[in-house]
């Protein structure tokens, strides 16, 4: 119809000009179909929210079992120098990479090769020398260390900075052994050590370096194809400055991630906290997890472990970082908090059993199985109050579920 009307006008032009104008409309066209949908008011609900200095800017990503619904960016991917955010910015991160290794972990298991409840001395013989504070045997199993509740002491930056590998991590965790702090299952401590340890496992029973593994078996095949522990030089200018809200709040200061960039083969992946990757990258993942465990006709986790991975392991035990409210919101599944009780804030429009993990520097993945849908926030703040209520996200998880719920 709109090319009809143009006809009797393009026909008075030149051949140059008619060229040209067919190579502009062609390109409007294309834009037009690949433009990224959005939901209504998310995108000024961000805005707010930078423009408050709670960051510099976002990218947030909603979807379907099979439909992308809303990625937009919002903000500054550096903010000193006014450069806006893209929604193919990368971001460190950081704890968000859990949920990864947790699903590492169960491919293992469905393929026989490990099972969550054996013992972890069975794969590192050194842990067999851990003694608990009582001095009795640890006798850690994966399962604890997925959930938090080894009772293990939590590894030392230094540690990682003189380590290449996860052979060399572990060796500086338990030469000389690092005392524990709680007999296992005794209580919920958050433990990032304890997810590295899992990735260790994975490259011993897969005979694999576990950056490798997840590219063969996780990111390749699920087309997260910018999510990396090493950003690469062609990343590189895509990766967001990291920043933490000055103490008056008006203004953002420039702060690196903690570990800076990684470059492999000097620095160890980290499978507790060390991936990079963009919001549709993420998204993906989400995706598959929403599918229980399969997305576009590949299955990654069977049925059992997906069941395994997002039921509450922990019972009863308090399980938040801070002493706040989610320490009764949460419950803890394997390397992902469930939602046991919605309360006001973020939780407050998810569902029972929903399921994530945030990052420290604000990234974000939630998926809600009763309402469908995944959420994907990427920012990189460093000094949010609570990572699990941090308020960028909760000001997106309420706009897109308001958006959401007016168009169903």
């Amino acid at each position: 119809m709109f090319a009809a009307l143009l006809n009797p006008t393009i026909s008075m032009l030149s051949f140059s000009s008619r060229r040209f104008l067919a190579l502009s409309l062609t390109l409007l066209m294309l834009t037009a179909v690949h433009a990224a949908p959005t939901l209504p008011g998310v995108g000024a609900a961000m805005q707010g929210a930078v423009d408050a200095h709670e960051t510099a800017g976002a990218v947030t990503f909603v979807a379907t079992k099979d439909k992308v619904l809303h990625l937009e960016a919002t903000g500054f991917a550096d903010y000193v120098a006014k450069k806006p955010m893209a929604t193919d910015t990368l971001f460190w991160l950081a704890s968000s990479t859990k949920p990864i290794t947790a699903t590492a972990a169960l491919m293992m298991q469905d393929e026989g090769k490990l099972s969550i409840s054996d013992p972890v001395a069975k794969y590192i013989p050194a842990f067999a020398a851990l003694k608990t504070p009582s001095g009795k045997p640890a006798n850690i199993t994966i399962q604890q260390l997925l959930t938090h509740t080894s009772g293990l002491a939590d590894i030392k930056r230094p540690v990682y900075l003189a380590s290449k590998n996860l052979t060399d991590v572990m060796n500086g965790y338990l030469s000389p052994l690092t005392p524990m702090l709680a007999e296992p299952g005794e209580r919920w401590k958050y433990n990032s050590f304890g997810l590295d340890t899992v990735g260790r496992i994975v490259e011993i029973v897969s005979g694999k370096s576990y950056d490798d593994f997840l590219q063969e078996r996780i990111f390749g095949p699920l087309g997260m194809k910018d999510t990396t522990f090493f950003p690469s030089d062609a990343q590189q200018p895509r990766l967001a400055i990291g920043y933490s809200r000055d103490r008056s709040g008006q203004s953002m200061n420039v702060q690196a991630p903690t570990f800076g960039r990684p470059v492999r083969g000097q620095f160890p992946p980290v499978p507790g906290g060390g991936l990079f990757s963009t919001a549709s990258d993420l998204g993906r993942f989400g995706q598959m997890l929403l599918n229980r465990g399969n997305f576009e006709g590949r299955r990654y986790l069977s049925e059992a472990s997906f069941k395994q991975m997002t039921t509450i392991h922990t019972g009863e035990l308090l399980t938040g970082y801070s002493a706040g409210q989610m320490n009764h919101v949460l419950g803890w599944g394997l390397g992902v908090f469930i939602v046991r009780a919605p309360h006001e804030g973020l939780t407050a429009p998810l569902s029972v059993g929903t399921f994530g993990h945030p990052g420290a520097w604000g990234t974000d993945m939630i998926v809600d199985p009763v309402k469908g849908v995944v959420y994907v926030m990427m920012i990189q703040r460093s000094n949010l109050p609570d990572n699990f209520e941090n308020e960028p996200a909760r000001i997106f998880v309420q706009a897109a579920d308001a958006a959401l719920a007016k168009s169903r």
